[in-house]
C-alpha cells in the first residue's frame, strides 16, 4: 500500500499525541478524512489510535472509582506508563512500517 509521507507523519503524530491529548487528535484525524476514500491509511490509523485512547480513557474511570480502595491510584500511574510506551511504539512503528494495531484496545469506533 502506497501512502505518502504526509499521511505518514500525520499517523504517526496521532499516535504519539494520545498520551498527551488524549482522544482529541485521533478524533479531529479521524473525522476530517473518514469520508476521504484517498485518505483509508490515515483513517485507519486515526480510528486505531481513537479505539486505544477511548480503552486508556475508559481505564482511568475505572481506576477513579477503585481508588475507594486504594488500589486505584496505583492502576493509574501503571496505566499512564503503559499508555506513554504504547504510543511512542506505535509511532516508531507507524514511522518505520506504516502500521500498528495495539495490543489491547476496545473496537469502539469501526
Amino acid at each position: 500500500m502506497s501512502h505518502g509521507n504526509d499521511d505518514k507523519n500525520l499517523a504517526m503524530l496521532t499516535h504519539l499525541s494520545g498520551f498527551l491529548f488524549s482522544i482529541i487528535v485521533p478524533l479531529i484525524v479521524w473525522l476530517i478524512n473518514k469520508d476521504r476514500s484517498d485518505k483509508s491509511y490515515l483513517v485507519t490509523e486515526s480510528k486505531e489510535a481513537l479505539n486505544f485512547q477511548l480503552t486508556v480513557l475508559l481505564g482511568y474511570v475505572i481506576c477513579w472509582i477503585l481508588t475507594v480502595i486504594l488500589i486505584g491510584a496505583f492502576l493509574h500511574v501503571v496505566l499512564w506508563i503503559l499508555n506513554i510506551v504504547f504510543c511512542i511504539l506505535a509511532a516508531v512503528r507507524v514511522s518505520q512500517s506504516g502500521s500498528y494495531r495495539y495490543p489491547f484496545a476496545l473496537r469502539l469506533v469501526s
